[in-house]
């Protein structure tokens, strides 16, 4: 494989850590960000988003020479776009930054180059970036395009990114050769080569997968309230059975893609995915029904005490251990509480300042809060202990 050069569009939580990781493998990338601020960011060598070892991988790629983070793409012998595909209002697929990352890269682009969506999107993605770059003037005849979804875990991203197997999935069988050929320079893990439709509903199945499964744990945790149950110890006990394995239950679902992907199946699905479509709703009320447990302890607090409650709301990310905010159930609830008057102690360790919140340390939040309400298990709240005050557990972390 003679490629050499790899244009990676976005330089977010998928983006960047490819980006760094193939710089560091001796390619010479260039890597696109429509944020001035992030671009200067990794220039300087340093990041903007919190992932282990991501540092390292990023000052060692910009110092070689081998990372460059502009404004605009280059002509390269790979283009790589990995930015963000959320939803519009009833979510509907949002792939506009798709399209204008492939309008950015159409002037570059040339026989021979590989052009990678990497963005987990809805089926028939792949296909358009082909029409967007055709209709932009490119001859895609010689172009390889295809689709490889990530399927990484935030928190250990730049080891997945090697060890995990990869999908590639091209919109023909030369394309996804090339593909395949490009990820088993750097990917550890099997490469399975599929077609590019193939390629992108496997990765918004895995994902739906994970949710349903999720909405059960959820569903149960509501019923156990319900029936006067411990949840997690009910959980633990139905898991010693050989053949079951249920999750542990939490605020809701968060994160760019469990939260999101799944309406990309129900979107084009319609009545046929009832399972995914019911999921994504027991998911969704969860959160709701974490709000007004919260309230209704506030209310029944300030009825009993003469005075309003003071909420500490530990944990802001969609999961433990990362400063990932992306469709963070927590976040909503945090943001819901005080727009319905409630005062609120934000805490998230993850984060050294917040634009939009006060944030307070543990301690300083679990002191000066009337009620405790834990959100996201995260390493620092484990072994907490705290005594003659209200206290929600919603994510197990004081079973630890």
């Amino acid at each position: 494989m003679q490629t050499k050069s790899v244009c990676v569009i976005g330089l977010g939580y998928i983006g960047l850590p490819t980006a760094a990781l193939l710089a560091n493998r001796q390619y010479q990338v260039h890597g696109v960000d429509v944020v001035q601020s992030t671009v200067e960011t990794i220039n300087e060598g340093k990041i903007h988003i919190v992932e282990p070892d991501l540092d390292t991988f990023v000052r060692s790629a910009v110092n070689s020479g081998n990372l460059v983070a502009d404004t605009k793409p280059k002509a390269s012998d790979v283009f790589i776009i990995a930015v963000p595909t959320p939803f519009h209002e009833g979510y509907v697929p949002n792939i506009d930054y798709v399209v204008s990352a492939t309008e950015a890269i159409a002037p570059y682009v040339e026989a021979g180059n590989i052009v990678i969506l990497e963005s987990t999107s809805p089926v028939g993605t792949t296909e358009k970036i082909a029409e967007v770059l055709e209709s932009n003037g490119v001859d895609i005849s010689g172009v390889h395009i295809a689709h490889c979804p990530e399927r990484v875990l935030p928190g250990q991203i730049m080891r997945e990114l090697v060890e995990n197997d990869r999908i590639v999935g091209g919109l023909y069988e030369e394309a996804t050769e090339a593909a395949a050929a490009f990820y088993k320079t750097f990917v550890s893990g099997k490469v399975l080569l599929t077609d590019a439709r193939t390629a992108e509903m496997a990765k918004l199945t895995e994902n739906s997968y994970r949710d349903v499964n999720i909405a059960f744990a959820n569903e149960l945790s509501i019923l156990a309230e319900k029936f006067g149950i411990d949840v997690w110890e009910l959980i633990a006990l139905a898991n010693r059975h050989p053949r079951v394995n249920i999750l542990q239950p939490g605020a809701g679902v968060g994160g760019h893609c469990i939260a999101v992907d799944p309406w990309f199946i129900v979107h084009a699905g319609g009545e046929d995915a009832k399972i995914i479509r019911t999921a994504r709703e027991v998911n969704t009320y969860k959160t709701k029904w974490v709000i007004e447990k919260i309230e209704d302890a506030a209310k029944a607090f300030e009825e009993q005490e003469g005075r309003s409650a003071k909420v500490a709301c530990m944990g802001l990310a969609f999961k433990p251990n990362i400063d990932d905010l992306r469709e963070s159930p927590a976040l909503y609830i945090t943001r819901r509480l005080i727009d319905d008057g409630i005062e609120v102690l934000p805490v998230e360790p993850n984060l050294n300042r917040s634009e939009e919140f006060e944030l307070r340390d543990d301690e300083t939040a679990i002191n000066e809060a009337d009620i405790i309400v834990f959100l996201v298990a995260h390493d620092e709240f484990k072994g907490i202990r705290i005594f003659g005050k209200t206290v929600f557990d919603f994510c197990g972390v004081t079973n630890h």
